[in-house]
Order: C-alpha cells, then structure tokens, then sequence
C-alpha cells in the first residue's frame, strides 16, 4: 500500500487532521472526521471513493466527530471505544480487536492519556505495520494535553500517556505516526510542527520520549498544557451521545431589524465576522466580533454560549455557508440567521451604530496597553509595561480591570477586535484596538520588547 492512498484533510483553524484510506474497489475509511465534512467529502469526490468505514480515536473535546453523519448519510460502519458508551450505533473496539477491511487490516490498541477509553488505531498490511492513527495520544513533537477531565484527573492521565507512548514507540521505526492533533491545536501541539511522522523520527526528536523517567515525562508534558478553551468541557459529551444530524446545505435565514431585536430580547447574541476595520467603521450595540478566519470556530467556541440564539452579521462577499460550518463543527445549534442588508439597513431601521478607534502600532502607550495574547506569545515578547490577560479569560475578568482608556493589541489585531468589543459590551469606556503586534511597535518606535513575566 502506497502512503499516498493515506490522504490528509487538514483544519488549519482547529490544527486537526482527518485521514482518508483509499481500501480499493472505491471504497474508504475515514479517520477522525469532523462534522464539518466538506474537506472529506471533496476529496473521496476527486478519487471515486465511497466512505464505507469510519472511525474516531476518541471522545473529542475540540470538535464534534462526523462519524454519525457519516453512518446516516453513506451508510458508513463506525467503529469507536466499546469504553466510550456511545449511544449510537458503532462497532465498539477494546484492545487487540481487529476489523477486517478488505485486504488490509485495523488493530486497536489502547492508549488512554488523552482520554480515559483513547484508541490508536495500527493500519496492517498482512503482518507490515503501515502506520498508526495516534490520535491525541502520540503527536508530533508531543502528546495531547491530559486535563480534558478536570484538574483532579490530570497527572494520573499524564501517567497513562506515558506508558500509552512507550507502547506507540515499540512499533517498528518505519511505521508513520498519522495524529489527529497538530499544529494550531489546544490540545497541546507544539506550533510549527509537521502534521505527520515515524515511530523512528519521534524517538529522536521527541523531547517527552527523551524523559529519562516517568516523573520527569510527568512535569514536562503538566508544563506544556497552555490555555484551555471553556468549550472543551462540552463537547466530549455530545460526541458520546451523538451529535444531532446536520441538513446537506447550510443556510442562514435572512432577519429584519425587527426580528433582530426580537432575538436579542431572548438574551442572544450577535456575532459580528467582518474584517476588524470594517467593524471599527461602524457596528451594532452589544455585538461581539469575531472576524471570519480559520480559527473562527475556536473564538466563537470560547466565547459566545453555546445554548443562546446566535444572529451573525456579515458582509455580502464573505461566505455564509463557511460561517455555518465553523459553528456547527463546534455544536453551535442555534444559528437563527443573519441581520439581511447588514449594520446599513440596521441604521436605516433606527438603529444606533457604534465605531471603534484604531491606534497605529508606534503611537501606541505602553502603559494603556493590554495584551490578549496566549501567555505564551506574551512571555517571548511584549510592550515594556503593558499589562496581560488572554483573550479566553477576558470575560471572567474584565470587571477587574481598572476603567481607563485601553488599547487592546494582539498580534495581528482580529483577537484585539474581540477583547475590544467584549470589553465595550461589559461597559468599558474608551477602548481602542492596536493595528499590529509587539514587533510592529518595536519597528516602529526602534525600542526593544520586554520578556517574561
């Protein structure tokens, strides 16, 4: 079997990868597909594929699995955890069960750490391990974060990925590691790392193999854990549940002003995708911007609840199916449209519109700076002063903060739009938006950046 008939379809927003098998006789496997099954579907289109088979490594906690969609609408057989008590219909796998596939074959093996009932799935030629789907558990340059269980749980599964990664590294040298997380990931993927690997690359250039003991792995992989999107905590159950099946064609109704303001009396929410300076020109009262980018479904996810009535406003050449899919991939349900002719028509309604100042990067004041960025990002380099708090906090927070005039930045400015209209939305008086990042302040000004803490 040729490794080109493994076929990647990659989230670059949400860092994940789907794989497509081809099997032969145009059938295919799909492994840890998404609900969002455009990319999938694109690409058995291009190669006369059928999905005849699919299969998820684990409860996901970043997005919800296809697989149910996939068994309605391709009449797919779905194989999963026999621990994860799905309440569909699949095949349930636990250690050394092997599906048959038509000449090649699929070994469980389990690798809890990530999750409690994680499966990595070995692909076999006869007796030649081809690769091993690794899901959350071995990654590239990693392993997947072990706290999507709560604090209590969180180095007891660290100790479980340690042992689940030295089974992954007993398979032979060649054998490709195909994970389900990479880069771009909050399940904990080192940023830049390629999407796939070996068994032999990983032995060498894996720092978390290196451990020279349990305890060691232990503290190392509790350090890397970064922030946790508060729509992790949600999602696992669905997936066990079954997400609800989705129509073929995503579509957002057209809303009035008046119908509008109906929604928002129901405690919704709007939810704003166009370019930040489009949004600073002129936007609703109380809206929430989230530029529509491919890491639009993890802002919405950490941002807006998931159980409100959502209306989106967007302009006219920006896709509205992309919109949805984003949203339906992380068990957005409520979607009740879009405001029809945009903040125009809202202000031809009667409707008052806001604005939001844009500061060009050198003019910017260090001392009124607040930075939004991942930790991460602010400890490698921030304005000398500027205070922090990231963007995924900001909303638990923002009465903490003291009532002065603010200029948001983060690296591009999309995040700085979304901490700048949540603040707004809270109440928060004169709150401007940076265009640009640290490195354009430095360039800028010609002074240097502050590290650390």
């Amino acid at each position: 079997m040729s490794k080109d008939l493994v076929i990647p379809i990659v989230d670059e927003g949400l860092g994940n990868t789907t794989y497509l098998v081809e099997l032969g006789g145009g059938r295919a496997l799909a492994v840890d597909p998404s609900r969002d099954l455009r990319g999938l579907r694109a690409a058995a289109r291009r190669r006369g594929l059928t999905v005849a088979y699919a299969a998820d490594t684990h409860l996901h906690a970043d997005y919800l699995s296809g697989v149910r969609q996939l068994a309605a609408t391709d009449g797919a057989r779905v194989f999963a955890s026999a621990a994860g008590r799905r309440e569909f219909g699949h095949s349930g796998l636990s250690e050394a069960d092997e599906v048959d596939l038509g000449g090649l074959t699929l070994r469980a093996l389990a690798t809890p750490g990530h999750t409690d009932e994680h499966l990595s799935y070995l692909l076999l030629d006869g007796a030649t391990a081809l690769g091993v789907f690794t899901g959350g558990s071995l990654i590239v340059g990693a392993a997947a974060r072990t706290d999507l269980l709560g604090a209590a749980r969180t180095e007891g599964l660290a100790r479980a990925q340690y042992h689940s990664l030295r089974r992954l590294v007993s398979l032979p040298d060649a054998t490709a590691v195909w994970p389900t997380h990479g880069a771009g990931s909050f399940c904990a993927a080192p940023p830049g790392a390629q999407r796939t690997s070996t068994i032999g690359a990983q032995k060498a250039t894996n720092a978390l193999l290196a451990a020279p003991d349990e305890d060691t792995f232990v503290a190392l992989l509790l350090e890397s854990l970064g922030s946790y999107p508060a729509y992790f905590d949600r999602l696992a159950e669905t997936n066990r549940r079954g997400p609800a099946l989705l129509p073929a064609e995503a579509v957002l109704a057209p809303l009035s002003a008046a119908q509008v303001r109906a929604v928002l009396a129901e405690d919704g929410w709007l939810v704003d995708v166009r370019p930040v300076v489009d949004f600073a020109a002129g936007h609703l009262p109380g809206s929430v911007s989230i530029p529509l980018r491919e890491a639009f479904a993890t802002w919405l996810g950490w941002i807006v609840p998931a159980d409100r009535p959502v209306v989106m406003v967007r302009n006219p050449d920006q896709d509205r199916a992309e919109i949805c899919w984003q949203a339906y991939k992380i068990g957005y349900e409520q979607l009740r449209g879009e405001l029809a002719g945009g903040v125009d028509a809202w202000a031809a309604d009667g409707g008052a519109v806001q604005t939001t100042r844009l500061v060009a990067a050198g003019t910017m004041d260090p001392a009124a700076v607040l930075d939004i960025r991942q930790r991460s990002e602010y400890l490698h380099g921030h304005l000398p002063g500027a205070a922090h708090l990231e963007l995924g906090d900001l909303q638990t927070h923002a009465d903490a903060l003291p009532p002065r005039p603010t200029v948001v930045m983060c690296g591009h400015g999309e995040r700085a739009m979304t901490a700048a209209s949540l603040l707004a939305r809270a109440g928060h008086p004169d709150v401007a938006v940076g265009l640009g990042g640290p490195g354009d302040w430095a360039e800028a000004t010609g002074r240097a950046l502050a590290a650390g803490s």
